[in-house]
């Protein structure tokens, strides 16, 4: 189960009120980015979009680190959206496992253990991958390079493992392979800028 489009962005802007902040657009341009791919691919576009809108939505609650994947993935399960809770929960471990992730660790015990238990579980789909593709691309200010992000990300948190790094292009690889063409072309890195 997964809102609408329009149930989406209203998720999203509420969820703004609580916490402003960049990753709004950031989540935009996500979406953006998936919705695109998505009809390049085969997949669902409408339903790429919304995974793509609210897989940061965790981050309604404050500035959290990981805290903000537990924060989502509880928050939707509450709602009745598994699959947009899944991604909120898949899209920080492209490789399945904690120990790969970038930032700082804020959960509790109690939290850690869920996404320990929710990651042991998972088995990845062409949803869960392309969202994690779209969090690479996706800047508040618009579409970036995927190496740009990725070094962004290592500057700001002193790490970025190179399993993740390597994930991360064999990714974008993929859906190129699948559309036929460069990624950033279908997502019109150039022209788009996050904006409803």
């Amino acid at each position: 189960m997964y809102p609408t489009r329009e149930e989406a962005i209203a998720l999203l802007a509420e969820a703004e009120s609580h916490n402003p902040g960049p990753w709004g657009d950031h989540s935009r341009t996500a979406a953006h980015c998936a919705e695109k791919i998505a009809a390049a691919v085969g997949l669902d576009p409408d339903k790429a979009f919304v995974l793509g809108l609210l897989h940061d939505i965790g981050r309604r609650y404050g500035k959290r680190h990981l805290g903000h994947v537990s924060d989502g993935y509880t928050y939707m399960m509450e709602l009745g959206y598994d699959e947009v809770a899944r991604v909120c929960m898949s899209h920080s471990f492209n490789d399945q496992s904690l120990a790969s992730y970038v930032g700082h660790r804020d959960t509790t015990p109690e939290e850690t253990a869920l996404i320990e238990r929710e990651l042991a579980t998972m088995v990845y789909d062409d949803y869960d991958r392309l969202i994690q593709l779209c969090d690479s691309l996706a800047d508040a200010a618009g579409v970036v390079d995927i190496e740009e992000r990725m070094a962004d990300v290592k500057r700001r948190y002193g790490d970025y493992p190179q399993n993740k790094w390597d994930m991360n292009l064999a990714l974008k690889a993929h859906f190129e392979q699948l559309a036929g063409r460069s990624i950033y072309d279908v997502v019109e890195k150039d022209s788009y800028r996050p904006s409803m």
